[in-house]
């Protein structure tokens, strides 16, 4: 995009940005209210001047149009950490605007990252299905044995479930997911091969799994266990896949900039798909502990897990349009 178009495109927004920090700048002394719509939507607006002020040094625009805009960072940041916002305000505006719309604009990220645990997930359970031994090829004997115990139907466990069970179980899926969730961002970092490696090896541990269950006969205890925290669980899982691929990208072609500088960029891109993320393993943190053991109709779990993974889909494709 041109230099010209751009100024056009986006001039309103920073004559609007800059007459809100006049009216902010002339009232140092006073604190606004929190029912003030322009306080309310001032986070919102100004990450997005970050976000136009990081493009414009990106594509390399004027000098005097990067002063503007760096300006008018500095005194929104200024602004922004002056008061003291009400917490409501950048939650909502994260996890209604900020956090769909930025799996949004990574989408061939988030794709890369699924493609990486699809095709494994689905080649592993095709080849465990057609030649039942393969499992042993991704799980240990004792392993095999103990998802076995787990999830055969008429285990006496299935039945001793209480609720202190349910909180330790918690707490434990919380520790689990949120270091799954790490490791993947992490691995960006490597040139974005430790975050491949994760999709991989946790797509063909999922694949082998849900195979070798339904060869014995187990799938149904399973998969009505899994269906629904499964929504939550392996979307974000993937999401934070494409964060690590993102990371990595920027090291592996960092264009104009330093690596560092490319790393930085990068980081600061994905920031709010990781906060959203970790949020999505509580959720599932919270379904597995108290909802997934409870012994229900097979029809009612399937039910509740479709319509999560419905509310899933729907929420990362409508959430946060204009």
């Amino acid at each position: 995009m041109k230099q010209t178009l751009f100024e056009q495109r986006f001039a309103d927004d920073w004559k609007t940005f800059d007459t809100v920090l006049t009216r902010l700048e002339s009232n140092q002394k006073k604190q606004p209210s929190n029912d003030d719509p322009e306080m309310a939507r001032f986070p919102q607006h100004y990450r997005r001047l970050c976000h136009q002020q990081s493009l414009a040094r990106e594509r390399g625009y004027s000098l005097s149009l990067i002063q503007r805009l760096d300006d008018l960072v500095l005194r929104g940041h200024r602004q922004l950490y002056r008061h003291s916002l009400p917490m409501a305000a950048p939650l909502k505006q994260l996890f209604v605007y900020g956090f769909p719309q930025a799996v949004r604009d990574q989408w061939p990220w988030q794709l890369a990252s699924l493609i990486a645990f699809c095709l494994p997930l689905l080649l592993v359970a095709t080849l465990v299905t057609q030649v039942p031994e393969m499992i042993y090829s991704v799980l240990d004997v004792d392993s095999v044995h103990a998802m076995e115990q787990m999830y055969e139907p008429d285990a006496p466990h299935r039945l001793e479930r209480n609720s202190s069970d349910d909180l330790v179980m918690f707490g434990f899926y919380i520790y689990n997911n949120i270091g799954i969730a790490f490791r993947t961002l992490a691995g960006g970092m490597f040139f974005g091969i430790g975050s491949l490696i994760v999709m991989v090896f946790n797509g063909s541990y999922f694949g082998a799994i849900a195979a070798h269950l339904v060869n014995v006969g187990s799938h149904e205890p399973f998969f009505t266990f899994v269906i629904a925290h499964g929504a939550p669980e392996l979307t974000a899982i993937v999401l934070a896949g494409g964060a690590g691929l993102r990371i990595g990208w920027s090291l592996v072609a960092p264009g104009r900039h330093s690596r560092l500088d490319a790393l930085k960029h990068s980081a600061n891109r994905v920031m709010p798909i990781m906060y959203g993320v970790f949020a999505m393993l509580l959720l599932a943190a919270f379904i597995e502990a108290f909802w997934s053991p409870r012994l229900l109709e097979p029809q009612v779990k399937y039910l509740v897990g479709s319509l999560l993974w419905l509310v899933t889909l729907m929420y990362f494709t409508l959430a946060g349009r204009r």
